[in-house]
């Protein structure tokens, strides 16, 4: 990971599974841009990551920290906003 502070930290095996998505993308909507959560789990957790890229098309890095074979953990970044995607800082007057 990129950055100095440690993520947030959310161990879904001992969550319910009706209640991890949720737990998950209110986490990341909470993220202010360039932090990341840490997800952990007992197995991979890769088709979540085909979710996000349909909520969050380029909105997010992921990255694994550890792949199993007990304990899967993957960091998810939240990236700023392209330039010029209603976020302009208004230093070139765009």
């Amino acid at each position: 990971m990129t950055q100095t502070a440690t993520p947030t930290q959310i161990d879904v095996r001992v969550l319910p599974c009706e209640q991890r998505r949720e737990l998950i993308f209110s986490t990341f909507d909470g993220l202010a841009a360039g932090k990341a959560m840490e997800i952990i789990n007992d197995h991979d957790i890769k088709p979540l990551r085909g979710v996000f890229e349909n909520l969050a098309p380029g909105k997010f890095a992921w990255e694994y920290l550890q792949q199993g074979p007990d304990v899967w953990r993957v960091a998810i970044t939240k990236l700023a906003p392209a330039h010029g995607a209603g976020s302009c800082c208004g230093s070139c007057g765009g």
